[in-house]
């Protein structure tokens, strides 16, 4: 059986609780080789825990591990580009977290060096693999709504401030953003996945609490190519514990909620034509995940696995991380501007990846 080995580059919150674990423990055709972070106590601490080398340099161990095949690049935001295009000279796939890049043209050098040094390019969008979600999914592909007028993303998520303080980077404009290109990233890519194509957003945002330079509030109206409307809801303001990821879609023939903290329970299920299982889906259509990220991770990584082995298509790559980041700079020029954006030509924020102004 082919294995392909995994190294991650970054240490933090996502690579222990989520790459590390599942990489070294779940999927029988993956290993993890290597760790590296520049801080150390971080790659030391990870690498004890899994009985793997660890390094301060991903160059240093991209050179004494040749057998690497994919990079998990798990860094802060603002680096995912330039520690995406460095990597992929050495011909080695990669997947990148969410999102994608902070800016759209950094975005399409990494599709485009990961293209000329023949690797693949995987971003990260776990939440579409969430159980409720996929019957969401596969509805809305049997035309059980009907025509869909209406779909509604709810974010309310806390954050207080010790989650900013806990590395200089997290809420700037130049390394983050704040929680339209964060905590609320998979909720937006969920939206469009589902619905269509955005042709316009107008949005407002404030900062209810965190003392941060982006917005830890906001709100957006989206009109959806198809002629569907959208409403975004996002903040990390809510007290004093986290609410629900969850996101509503009604149309003329059907209504669902998958609601949650974390977009991981069925809430509503009702449609004018029912169908055998649609009684008891409330219970069915359900997950209780221990965090935010929920569950979604490791079948994410088994179908980056799946797609490199057997040379398949893959599910998320560059081009669908692009389309989640083309609507959150959407969404900012709105707020700068304060003006209804339109979609078609690549618009985009004049802080998010650059810095205050």
């Amino acid at each position: 059986m082919k294995k392909l080995n995994f190294a991650l580059v970054g240490c933090g919150r996502i690579a222990d609780t989520k790459h590390a674990p599942i990489l070294a423990n779940e999927i029988k055709e993956a290993n993890l080789v290597a760790v590296c972070d520049i801080k150390l106590n971080r790659a030391e601490e990870l690498g004890k825990k899994y009985n793997v080398p660890y390094y301060t340099g991903y160059h240093e161990m991209a050179k004494k591990h040749p057998e690497i095949d994919v990079f998990n690049v798990l860094t802060e935001s603002g680096n995912h580009a330039a520690h995406t295009i460095d990597l992929s000279r050495y011909g080695k796939h990669i997947v990148v977290e969410k999102p994608i890049a902070l800016k759209i043209n950094d975005a399409d050098k990494m599709i485009d060096s990961c293209r000329k040094n023949k690797c693949r390019l995987f971003v990260v969008k776990q939440n579409r693999y969430n159980y409720p979600i996929s019957k969401l999914k596969e509805a809305i592909k049997q035309k059980r709504f009907g025509k869909i007028f209406l779909a509604t993303v709810r974010v309310r998520w806390c954050r207080h401030q010790d989650y900013y303080d806990m590395d200089e980077w997290r809420g700037t404009w130049k390394m983050d953003g704040g929680v339209f290109s964060q905590q609320a990233s998979h909720h937006l890519d969920l939206l469009e996945w589902l619905v269509g194509e955005t042709e316009s957003v107008f949005a407002r945002s404030t900062n209810a609490f965190a003392k941060i330079e982006a917005e830890d509030t906001g709100i957006v109206s989206l009109k959806f190519k198809n002629g569907t409307l959208g409403l975004i809801e996002a903040t990390t303001a809510t007290r004093p514990t986290n609410i629900e990821g969850s996101i509503s879609i009604l149309g003329s023939r059907g209504t669902a909620e998958v609601g949650g903290f974390a977009a991981n329970e069925m809430r509503v299920w009702q449609f004018e034509d029912k169908e055998q299982g649609d009684e008891d889906a409330l219970i069915r259509y359900k997950t209780s995940p221990p965090s935010v990220y929920g569950f979604g991770h490791a079948q994410y990584l088994k179908d980056v696995v799946d797609a490199i082995i057997n040379k398949k298509k893959a599910f998320v790559d560059g081009n669908e991380g692009r389309k989640a980041l083309r609507l959150i700079h959407a969404i900012y020029k709105s707020i700068e501007t304060r003006k209804e954006v339109f979609l078609n030509n690549d618009p985009e924020s004049s802080r998010l990846g650059r810095g205050q102004k």
